[in-house]
């Protein structure tokens, strides 16, 4: 008897054969996940001895709902790396650093506090952590929010744009050193796939510029970040140091905690088919890790852990000097090529 001849008897309605359909095609892509995914478990690298700094590292009120940050930087701590959890709260901050000690049995994890939006927030974190960690070996540039709309810091910058972006911007330049005196360094920027439905307007950073549909401000800052991406990568060529970006994919986390309750609804009721943390930091995990990565640089991955290219305008160069120069000024750093 065939299946859709069981599904089709009296004694299976509408709701029982959608369910069916429903728990198949999460266990389809549960199946995908599992197999068709670079393989975390037989990676045999070993961080013993290295300093990995991971941004946006905190743990989450809602134990279903875990960051990326915290999987990722479990998995260091696992593999025997001194792990920097940069965090924006204490409290949350403190709870995951228990909670990765203790499943990582690591006590090589520490806590840093660090504000992404906050530019004297991030140089009064990077100066205290080049005092403890003056070589970094591993740098996860991972936090990020959403949803806000234009709103401006205390420094005039656009909080979107800061966290997702100027941020990483200022904290990457200011640990420049200490990542090119470990020899063989990492730089990872998690973007989104939401980077195709950006685009680069320099204003947009101060609050500015063309106007923006709602939530644009992320997709725009998470292709800046793209473009970003590859001017480091140029510009740190032959020094050890690699800078790629990756699309995590759709991951059940807190990243829209700040929408309207019909937004985070329709959330809830999509996560099941989205990846769990652990499995969102997979593709992070793997530019982090992955040997035959060794000396890649300025690429983009996919979710699914394949080099794509990313939108045009992330690739256009004189875009991506105007915008390093942009943010350079708007930093503070003090050298502008």
């Amino acid at each position: 008897m065939s299946l859709w001849s069981v599904l089709s008897s009296p004694g299976w309605g509408p709701g029982s054969v959608l369910l069916i359909l429903v728990l198949l095609l999460r266990l389809s892509v549960h199946i995908w996940h599992k197999f068709y995914l670079w393989d975390l478990q037989h990676c045999s690298t070993d961080l013993t001895g290295k300093t990995a700094v991971v941004t946006g590292a905190n743990t989450s009120n809602c134990p279903n709902r875990e960051g990326i940050g915290k999987a990722v930087s479990q998995e260091l701590a696992r593999r025997g790396a001194r792990v920097i959890l940069a965090c924006r709260s204490r409290e949350r901050g403190q709870q995951a650093l228990a909670e990765i000690q203790a499943a990582s049995k690591s006590n090589r994890v520490l806590l840093g506090e660090v504000d992404m939006s906050s530019m004297a927030s991030i140089r009064s974190f990077a100066q205290r952590l080049l005092q403890e960690c003056p070589e970094i070996h591993l740098l996860v540039n991972n936090a990020a929010v959403c949803g806000f709309p234009t709103t401006l810091t205390p420094e005039g910058l656009d909080l979107t744009f800061a966290t997702n972006y100027t941020g990483p911007f200022l904290l990457t330049n200011l640990l420049q050193g200490a990542l090119q005196r470990a020899g063989s360094a990492r730089v990872v920027n998690v973007s989104s796939f939401r980077q195709s439905h950006g685009y680069i307007d320099e204003d947009h950073l101060i609050g500015a510029g063309r106007p923006l549909t709602f939530n644009q401000n992320y997709d725009c800052s998470k292709l800046l970040l793209a473009s970003f991406t590859g001017k480091l990568a140029q510009r740190l060529q032959g020094t050890g140091v690699t800078v790629n970006s990756v699309d995590p994919g759709i991951v059940y986390t807190r990243i829209m905690k700040e929408f309207s309750w019909s937004y985070r609804f329709l959330y809830w009721l999509l996560s099941f088919f989205f990846k769990d943390s652990k499995q969102g930091a997979v593709p992070v995990l793997y530019l982090s890790l992955a040997k035959e990565l060794d000396g890649i640089s300025g690429k983009h991955f996919s979710s699914s852990c394949v080099i794509t290219l990313p939108p045009e305008a992330a690739q256009d160069p004189h875009v991506a000097q105007s915008l390093w120069n942009t943010s350079v000024r708007l930093t503070n750093l003090d050298k502008v090529d």
